[in-house]
């Protein structure tokens, strides 16, 4: 039997992630924890996170996650959702500035309280469901059709643009990197889990993926 650990540290929408991945994946064991060891010993990981970056990397930081998420991703999928993401990129600009884990050499940047498209004024958080442009012929694009939407929640994206890792691409006022790509890890910026059946087929995918 799979089994898959979501990271908790405190920061995540722990419940519904575990019950999507349950019902993609009956026959798998998913665990929701804190301990190193059960993380060290699942054959899926799976990062999320929600609120304010600087709260997250503190956690992160205090738990030793940061080297935790780094090493088992070396081996196996790893999956990043939302904050958790963010938290792998190099640099956010949340807070006046915070530090990342520093997988991927992007930053994260602010929408503005100015966004607009074709000028009309978008509201901040972005909060609703967006297309995503598949970049990356990746696995985990598995049975998703190029430009089916997923649900988003967030005031802060990582860029697009001059990305070599992005996966997927959707735009809100300017170009957000929907998803990245490196190795054993896939991260999105979406909450597949609120995603309808875009977002469960992603998860079966992560659960069938044997990584890079």
């Amino acid at each position: 039997m799979k089994t898959v650990a979501i990271i908790d540290y405190g920061m995540g929408n722990l419940h519904s992630v575990s019950k999507a991945v349950e019902h993609v994946a009956p026959d798998t064991r998913v665990l929701v924890t804190d301990n190193a060891d059960l993380i060290r010993s699942a054959d899926r990981v799976i990062f999320p996170g929600v609120g304010a970056i600087r709260d997250c990397m503190a956690e992160i930081r205090r738990l030793g996650v940061d080297e935790l998420v780094k090493e088992v991703s070396r081996d196996r999928p790893l999956l990043g959702v939302c904050v958790g993401m963010q938290a792998l990129m190099s640099h956010s600009e949340e807070n006046g500035g915070v530090d990342c884990i520093d997988v991927f050499p992007a930053h994260v940047r602010f929408f503005g309280h100015k966004l607009t498209e074709n000028g009309e004024r978008l509201k901040v958080p972005h909060m609703g469901w967006n297309q995503v442009q598949q970049v990356q012929d990746h696995p985990m694009w598995h049975k998703i059709a190029d430009d089916e939407r997923f649900y988003f929640v967030h005031s802060y994206y990582a860029e697009a643009e001059d990305n070599v890792d992005i996966a997927g691409r959707t735009r809100y006022g300017v170009d957000v990197a929907a998803a990245v790509a490196r190795g054993n890890i896939f991260a999105v910026q979406f909450h597949p889990e609120k995603s309808a059946d875009a977002g469960l087929q992603l998860l079966k995918n992560f659960v069938n993926w044997a990584g890079k």
